[in-house]
């Protein structure tokens, strides 16, 4: 972990798409010492932004991603928590498709409203990485805090793919700084983005007093697992069993299996068909094709950890802030220690 680049990327990240209140006065942080912004797109999809910030000596391109908004459109793709296949295509209008690719496993699974505003902001990036890369910059860095931290994971995977199929050079760097991001998919993505990202190329920074990295609900059910495993053929083996033990073992494993799976519909009835209908009228009809029966949500990518000490519990800058004292740049960025 370089210290004084994770220090320069959060204090950039402070400032997308942020009011000038926020990371001045008695909010001060420091200015960004060696990136300077160079671009800031336009609101789009779901209150979504990104900003686009150089190293001209070192090279270097910074991808920073907005987290949330107090608006309801930004919270709506927090709260649009179905998982889809993290490999498909998105319906946008009426007869267009948009096709997507974060990882090649057909059991992995991501969040839907935070892969949507992924997939529309990348519509917007794209010009401009080929533009950095036209111009000799092929080392970029993804950061994004709290929900941009989260679209900063599918960013960086749908990167990957890029980079595989020759939409970006092969040569690039992709390195990725998300920072309090909530958990963005399912064990199967885990495992595809963290060995993409192997060798320290992409890290969560966290501090263990926030409460967004624990979220979204996870919902584990048997049919979580892989195809080989013993729970698979539970019913099988059960039946097996002689009177009363199979009866016994048949009402034990219908109360513990059925609560999960009957929570696991209930969370795609509401935070993803319901909710499809009402993200798909503000987006102009983009909704996915389809569902994932999952809810499994995993902590994903390396994790650093920002261990508050008892000076930090004195003098957090964040304390007034109710509901998020340990969330905001300003708690992060007072825990990196040189």
């Amino acid at each position: 972990m370089d210290i004084s680049e994770l220090r320069e990327i959060m204090l950039l990240s402070a400032r997308t798409g942020s009011d000038s209140s926020y990371y001045t006065g008695k909010n001060r942080l420091d200015e960004p010492i060696r990136f300077k912004r160079t671009y800031r797109s336009p609101v789009m999809g779901l209150a979504n932004l990104w900003e686009l910030w150089i190293d001209s000596e070192s090279r270097q391109a910074a991808i920073s991603i907005r987290g949330s908004v107090m608006e309801i459109d930004s919270w709506l793709a927090n709260i649009y928590a179905a998982m889809i296949p993290a490999k498909g295509r998105i319906k946008s209008g009426k007869d267009k498709f948009i096709e997507y690719d974060l990882a090649s496993d057909p059991k992995a699974a991501v969040h839907a409203g935070w892969l949507i505003a992924a997939v529309i902001l990348m519509d917007d990036m794209q010009p401009r990485i080929d533009s950095c890369v036209q111009a000799g910059i092929s080392d970029f860095i993804v950061t994004g805090h709290s929900q941009g931290g989260a679209i900063a994971y599918m960013t960086t995977a749908l990167l990957y793919k890029m980079r595989a199929s020759g939409k970006i050079p092969q040569t690039s760097r992709i390195k990725t700084y998300c920072s309090a991001a909530p958990k963005p998919g399912n064990l199967y993505f885990a495992y595809e983005y963290e060995s993409n990202s192997q060798g320290g190329w992409a890290f969560n920074i966290v501090n263990p007093l926030d409460w967004v990295p624990e979220v979204p609900f996870s919902i584990q059910t048997v049919d979580d697992f892989n195809e080989v495993n013993p729970f698979s053929d539970a019913k099988a083996l059960i039946n097996k069993q002689k009177q009363p033990i199979r009866f016994l073992l048949k009402k034990i494993y219908r109360k513990l299996s059925k609560p999960a799976k009957r929570a696991r519909k209930n969370y795609q009835k509401y935070l993803g068909k319901y909710l499809s209908k009402i993200v798909s009228k503000k987006l102009d009809g983009t909704r996915p094709e389809e569902f994932f029966p999952s809810n499994n949500y995993v902590r994903t990518g390396q994790m650093w950890l920002l261990q508050p000490d008892e000076e930090y519990l004195k003098n957090n800058p964040m304390a007034h802030i109710k509901g998020f004292p340990h969330h905001m740049h300003h708690s992060y960025i007072y825990l990196i220690k040189p």
